[in-house]
């Protein structure tokens, strides 16, 4: 009875994963082995080990990128999670408007990043919506061109990833206020704990796997990010916004560099798993000790 249990799951589990083998390990085997050949995208290639990664710890533009990537990363994760985090806390304790705000919040996640990149380009634009909304209310001295200038370009492209995605965080952070023991939140009012100590020594720690979750999907989102900086900047202003996946586009599909572009992408790889698995370890461990 129990093998034959075991083979019934065996037949279920198989078919996904083939599957996964398929379309997952075999392209990602594939891709490692191909960042080791002097491949061109042709089927004729040759062996020619670390070369290529040789290549990119000399490559000036890969040290950059490596860095935009992150700092992005950072910036999209605290920012995010900070803001879905307060309209979650605001939504908690506003039950009238909780549904027709949590769906405004939600709205922008349904929008095509494609198409976000390209609202946001406009509004962006030195005559476009953001410099006129700037100069109507009387607060002309503040106009910039905010994807024309290095220094503050990079945080107007994350500026778009953190307007699509703060409802997606506030309403994980909102499922786990909804979900705290309501016995206990009575109780603290009683003792008389309300604002910040509440938030502080009751919600905070309650909160914990719901931290865990956002920090981790945000961080993942934001170091693989495309579709913004490649419609907003395409890495310019002189290479303010280049991020390796960028780099990788570039190098694989317009500079004739097959197997460089491809350890770019094996090198994002290992940046994605080392950081979110770090960062994700650290919050579980947070989770137990709370």
């Amino acid at each position: 009875m129990f093998h034959r249990r075991r083979a019934t799951m065996a037949a279920f589990l198989l078919p996904a994963i083939a599957v996964y083998a398929l379309f997952i390990l075999y392209p990602l085997f594939q891709g490692v082995y191909l960042s080791f050949t002097d491949s061109v995208g042709g089927p004729i290639s040759h062996f020619v080990g670390t070369d290529q990664y040789k290549a990119m710890a000399d490559d000036p533009a890969i040290s950059a990128a490596l860095w935009h990537t992150v700092l992005y990363a950072v910036v999209v994760v605290v920012v995010q999670n900070g803001l879905g985090l307060l309209f979650a806390s605001l939504l908690f304790r506003r039950p009238r408007v909780r549904k027709a705000l949590n769906v405004v919040l939600l709205t922008p996640t349904l929008i095509s990043p494609l198409m976000a990149a390209f609202i946001w380009s406009y509004l962006f634009a030195p005559n476009g919506g953001l410099n006129a909304l700037l100069d109507g209310v009387g607060l002309g001295a503040l106009k910039h061109v905010w994807l024309g200038d290095p220094s503050t370009a990079l945080y107007s492209v994350a500026t778009v990833n953190i307007w699509m995605f703060t409802g997606y965080s506030c309403a994980i952070f909102l499922a786990s206020y909804l979900s705290m023991p309501t016995e206990l939140l009575e109780a603290a009012a009683l003792d008389g704990a309300s604002g910040w100590r509440r938030f502080r020594n009751i919600e905070w720690p309650l909160l914990a796997p719901a931290l865990t979750v956002n920090v981790t999907l945000s961080l993942i989102g934001s170091l693989k990010v495309f579709e913004f900086p490649l419609v907003l900047t395409n890495g310019g202003p002189a290479g303010a916004t280049d991020t390796l996946t960028l780099l990788v586009y570039r190098n694989i599909f317009g500079g004739g560099k097959f197997a460089y572009g491809v350890a770019v992408a094996v090198l994002l790889l290992v940046t994605v798993v080392v950081l979110s698995s770090a960062t994700n370890s650290l919050l579980r461990l947070r989770e137990r000790r709370v």
